[in-house]
């Protein structure tokens, strides 16, 4: 299974009494919304008269804050900005040092930081700081970004012109959001492989990687960031920086498969709408002669309702997924961790029983997963199991911030498809065709990655090196 990425979300009270007041429980609730896409650790940053203080531990947001713990940030849980971060981790082990938001003292104030993306320059700029002194005390890019931004801030007049001119050395994918003294300021890389997003709650300014966060605390979403652009909230009002604008975009197209909830709009695309349009275009490139559609929960379900539209198979719920565990099952043995897809999901055999089964999943990553699902239905009374991907084949490493680092796990760059469909268990097996994906995201206002699938990386890459390498100490002797 392929892991989400970070969530991120910033808020600026600008003078909403409300808002200001509440500051930390509305990023709890905004990280509630965006919990999908980390589920290893959570913190909240808050700035309360220019003095910040912060609550980071792994876990999922319920397990890191409790009411007490909210109200010991800012004043009483109050502040004119907060930022906060829900993590998986691409670069970095789990532990508690790599936990976000970073918070950092510097001869010219304060600084909390959040990211979502990979650097694939990371190791290099590591060495290059910790050479020239800087001491850090994790294994995550996102310190070396912090880092960046600080080294700039002392040869700069303000924070912005800071993170404007790091951005110069950054390489890969990073969207930001990091509050000063003063500013709550947000930013996507110039190639906008990450999504970031704008909204406002009365006077207030909200950013958050999806607009899903908004409804969860009754913002309005306004607009996406610009690939590239720099957006300041602070006492002179919202102002924007453009000057890394203008390369060709390329969002992670795999938001609209998988990492996003069905219920955000990124760059302009639904991404619900994207996803039965998926399922829409499998049942014309791969139709099947079945009684019923079903889907893996959750992101497996809009495709699935997109193929019985398109092919007039009945759509049914063949799964339920237990959403009490999230990724926090424990499994202390091999018969419980071979059980574990079981735990998470539980197939409704009234739904399949005695009849030919189309499923629909976003992925195939290594086949286990998809194993012990088609061994469920046929152990549940499915007479055949025609297994459909909401997106193509996975053959190539990605360095964007997916935990796709070496083509050798990948199941599809190793067996061909009707091998695959030999080893999961299938009667039939068809991917998404590449060609789709510009189809499925129509009206998307940029352009897409989709280098996992097709080879063709949008930036140079073959200087990246291994997220491992982190864990490595620098050995100058």
């Amino acid at each position: 299974m392929i892991h989400e990425e970070c969530g991120l979300f910033g808020i600026y009270a600008n003078g909403e009494e409300e808002a200001r007041q509440a500051i930390a429980h509305l990023c709890y609730t905004g990280l509630y919304a965006l919990q999908h896409r980390g589920q290893e650790s959570a913190g909240i940053a808050v700035n309360s008269n220019g003095v910040i203080t912060s609550r980071r531990d792994v876990g999922l947001v319920s397990d890191v804050f409790t009411p007490e713990s909210i109200g010991a940030l800012g004043e009483n849980g109050g502040g004119e900005i907060a930022v906060a971060h829900v993590r998986y981790a691409t670069t970095g082990a789990k532990r508690r040092a790599n936990a976000q938001p970073l918070v950092v003292k510097h001869i010219k104030g304060s600084l909390a930081l959040a990211h979502n993306g990979n650097l694939t320059n990371a190791v290099e700029l590591r060495k290059t700081q910790e050479l020239g002194g800087s001491i850090f005390q994790s294994s995550s890019d996102t310190e070396v970004i912090t880092h960046t931004i600080i080294q700039q801030r002392l040869k700069s007049s303000s924070i912005e012109e800071a993170v404007e001119k790091a951005m110069s050395y950054l390489e890969g994918a990073f969207s930001l959001v990091l509050m000063s003294r003063r500013k709550l300021i947000a930013c996507r890389d110039p190639n906008g492989f990450r999504p970031l997003c704008m909204g406002k709650l009365g006077k207030a300014v909200v950013f958050a990687s999806e607009s899903c966060a908004f409804n969860s605390i009754g913002a309005e979403f306004v607009r996406d960031l610009k690939a590239g652009e720099i957006v300041i909230a602070g006492e002179d009002g919202i102002k924007s920086i453009t000057a890394h604008c203008g390369k060709k975009s390329s969002l992670c197209v795999f938001e609209y498969v998988y990492f996003a909830r069905p219920d955000s709009v990124i760059d302009g695309v639904s991404v619900h709408d994207a996803r039965v349009r998926a399922g829409e275009i499998l049942a014309k490139e791969h139709p099947a002669n079945a009684d019923v559609v079903i889907g893996v929960p959750d992101s497996g379900l809009d495709a699935a309702l997109g193929y019985s539209r398109a092919s007039g198979i009945p759509f049914d719920f063949g799964f339920l997924k237990n959403k009490y565990i999230g990724r926090t099952f424990i499994a202390p043995n091999q018969r419980d961790r071979e059980n574990s897809v079981r735990i998470k999901l539980n197939p409704i055999a009234q739904a399949v029983k005695d009849k030919s089964v189309v499923i629909v999943d976003d992925s195939i990553v290594r086949g286990t997963t998809s194993l012990k699902i088609i061994k469920m239905l046929r152990e549940s009374g499915a007479k055949e199991v025609h297994m459909r991907l909401s997106c193509p084949a996975f053959l190539y490493p990605c360095y964007f911030g997916t935990d796709i680092d070496t083509s050798e796990n990948l199941i599809a760059y190793r067996h061909t498809l009707y091998e695959i469909r030999d080893i999961i268990g299938a009667d039939s097996l068809g991917y998404l065709s590449i060609d789709a994906l510009s189809e499925i995201t129509k009206g998307c206002a940029s352009g897409l990655c989709d280098a996992c699938f097709s080879g063709n990386y949008p930036v140079d890459v073959s200087g990246a090196q291994l997220k491992t390498q982190f864990e490595q100490d620098i050995d100058t002797d």
